[in-house]
């Protein structure tokens, strides 16, 4: 597959970023590709930002979906993916994670001349109520090449019944991406200053997903919990409030504790500082909880499951849904540990192994 042309398809600022050392890897061996931004994540400035942080190419095409009820974003997603991959004579198409970006990129792949691969596939919260469950586990099901994080990821595809020669057990590429960034972060990031923040003595918070910000009950335990917190550590509390939960706490009438400080979202070298030096991560990102694990911060998670369960197992992680005394004892435990944990995730040659798999090592 040496001369085969690649379609990389990313959307949202998590695949940008674990897909930023695909990319890389690509360029340095020479590996031809298209990449297509399909515009799901529709701040069209800060994903700008996003790319020249990250010194990442601009995308050839740019489909400009924006946001939208599930149907309509995937279906105009589908269709221009399927115009690129036959425009460009496309042989392999390569999606990240859960998003609808990834699945539009494997239902259009799975009807055309074309083989797909999943990076970070495998994963499974095993909560079909999460639009995210249904998107993995389509893409796993019609994949060509299942790049799993991890042997436990591995083992629940094979559990499903796909066969053995398409899953290939690579580590994380979010591991590449924190240690070709880390320092970078520490050395060009005036975020702690910017904000009057002390490593170590504060807490860092993300909430984002439909089940808990969209429920106005969910979301205002969400905050009385946070508060809880803030008031017993005496820390202050970190968190760049994504649009559409800033949206629903005007349309919920619900009021951030004054130990809450709402920031607009952060590019990756500054969010990725914060992660690195806040005292514990309060989060409802699978991708937060794979960061928090790998940079040794401790992380409570805000929902009723995980697909990254080998945090937990590692001890870097606890999951506690939304009540106010459970995520209270969540952060109690979590500030216990030590940050010693061994990462579950691999040892950051992930895109390299992606490519060895995909394109041979002398691609």
């Amino acid at each position: 597959m040496a001369e085969s042309h690649f379609a990389i398809v990313l959307g949202t600022r998590p695949e940008m970023i674990k897909l930023s050392p695909v990319l890389r890897a690509c360029d340095r061996r020479g590996v031809s590709y298209t990449l297509i931004h399909t515009g799901q994540h529709y701040s069209d400035e800060l994903d700008s930002v996003f790319f020249e942080r990250l010194g990442l190419p601009e995308p050839d095409y740019h489909l400009d979906v924006g946001s939208g009820r599930h149907g309509e974003q995937t279906g105009e997603m589908l269709a221009g993916i399927e115009d690129v991959v036959l425009t460009e004579d496309v042989d392999v198409v390569l999606v990240q994670g859960d998003t609808n970006s990834v699945l539009a990129g494997a239902i259009a792949t799975s009807k055309l001349d074309a083989e797909l691969g999943h990076v970070e596939a495998g994963l499974r919260s095993f909560d079909r109520d999460m639009p995210e469950e249904i998107n993995r586990v389509i893409t796993d099901h019609v994949g060509d090449y299942l790049f799993a994080p991890t042997e436990e990821s591995a083992s629940l595809l094979r559990d499903e019944g796909i066969d053995e020669s398409r899953i290939h057990v690579t580590g994380n590429t979010i591991v590449d991406a924190v240690q070709a960034h880390r320092n970078i972060a520490a050395e060009e990031s005036s975020i702690l200053d910017r904000h009057n923040l002390t490593s170590g003595e504060f807490i860092l918070m993300t909430a984002h997903r439909a089940e808990n910000v969209d429920e106005r009950d969910r979301l205002a335990d969400l905050f009385a919990g946070i508060g809880r917190v803030a008031r017993e550590l005496d820390y202050p509390v970190i968190y760049p409030i994504h649009p559409r939960t800033r949206e629903r706490l005007e349309e919920f009438e619900v009021t951030a504790p004054d130990t809450v400080r709402l920031i607009n979202p952060l590019d990756f070298l500054d969010f990725l500082r914060l992660e690195d030096t806040a005292a514990i991560i309060v989060t409802d990102s699978g991708g937060v909880q794979e960061e928090a694990c790998i940079l040794g911060t401790p992380c409570v998670t805000i929902r009723e499951s995980t697909e990254r369960p080998e945090t937990v197992a590692a001890g870097a992680n606890t999951v506690v849904g939304t009540n106010p005394d459970d995520i209270l004892a969540g952060v109690r435990e979590m500030l216990s540990t030590d940050g010693d944990w061994e990462n579950p995730f691999g040892d950051g040659t992930a895109a390299e192994q992606i490519l060895d798999i995909m394109v041979g090592t002398d691609g």
